[in-house]
């Protein structure tokens, strides 16, 4: 299973780099130079771009991963929000600050006068905005094929970035922690529950939400079949929770994450929770919320989401 996840990978980084060049056209520049460009479909649009550009802003976090893990260094990234495990971008001086991704800060991206822009789902309603300051393209993952956008978003920046090899290495390491954790949980009968914790309230996501990786790549069976696919996912009472009675709860603190406060363990593990099997088998499970609620989709958060399922869930 992995040698065939690893020919695939291989497969389409190749269509990437074929496609990238049968893209490629010639653009005349002052002092008869030519510069190479690339045309990228996206989610948004199909958007012209520089081969190899110089000035990259990232306000996407996972792909700002992928390109810290490639040893490519930004132009502006936003610092506010920042998961802890990029300080050191967050602290570099040459890096500037570009706002959140909640809120870009334009007039600072503009200063750069970068030569791309990369964007996920937090940003997309400012996609026109932005590409009035440079070439903007969507690299978000899809939560109903989260694997393969995955997959394609890697390999896209490692064409872009002249990091083909790199990238494709990256993956097939991570592939084979996945598929190490299919393996496993796939033959696993006990139902999860994927919980985001926020002010006393509980968020229950499913199979295609944004945290859908827990179900549809590491393959863990949901106790209950939730059709609420929004960002905010679905809101459960604890009474539900009690009655879904799950076997694993996985569960985000919002607050930890967005405000620096963590929730209150009695608080999460209330009266009702406590009924669960999951609480009984001591089979609740706190999930990183600088990686799972900030990030997602890069190399790096895949990476830790992978293995921190497989060390905490035996």
């Amino acid at each position: 299973m992995v040698n065939l996840c690893i020919k695939k990978v291989a497969a389409f980084s190749l269509s990437i780099i074929l496609f990238a060049f049968v893209g490629c056209n010639s653009t005349g520049k002052t002092g008869g130079s030519a510069q190479d460009s690339m045309e990228i479909v996206h989610k948004l649009g199909t958007t012209k771009i520089p081969k190899m550009p110089g000035k990259i802003v990232v306000l996407d976090i996972g792909a700002l991963e992928t390109l810290h893990e490639l040893k490519v260094k930004p132009a502006g990234i936003p610092k506010k929000f920042m998961p802890n495990y990029l300080d050191d971008l967050k602290n570099d001086a040459q890096v500037a600050d570009v706002g959140s991704v909640i809120e870009p800060d334009f007039e600072a991206i503009s200063l750069l006068n970068p030569d791309l822009i990369l964007i996920s789902t937090r940003q997309e309603r400012f996609y026109k905005e932005l590409s009035d300051i440079a070439p903007t393209i969507y690299i978000g993952t899809d939560n109903k094929d989260y694997l393969n956008s995955f997959e394609h978003n890697t390999l896209l920046l490692g064409s872009i970035t002249g990091k083909e090899n790199e990238a494709k290495a990256k993956l097939e390491q991570i592939q084979s922690q996945i598929q190490k954790a299919r393996d496993k949980y796939a033959k696993d009968q006990h139902k999860a529950l994927f919980l985001l914790f926020n002010n006393g309230r509980f968020s229950a996501f499913g199979k295609g939400s944004r945290f859908g990786f827990i179900y549809d790549v590491l393959q863990f069976k949901p106790v209950m079949d939730l059709k609420d696919e929004s960002v905010h996912g679905q809101k459960l009472s604890n009474e539900l929770i009690a009655q879904a009675n799950p076997d694993y709860l996985f569960i985000v603190d919002r607050n930890a994450a967005v405000l620096g406060k963590v929730a209150n363990k009695a608080d999460v593990e209330n009266p009702l929770v406590k009924q669960t099997k999951a609480y009984q088998n001591q089979a609740i499970y706190y999930l990183d919320p600088n990686v799972w609620f900030i990030s997602g989709g890069g190399l790096t958060s895949v990476k830790l989401m992978t293995d921190d399922i497989l060390r905490m869930v035996k």
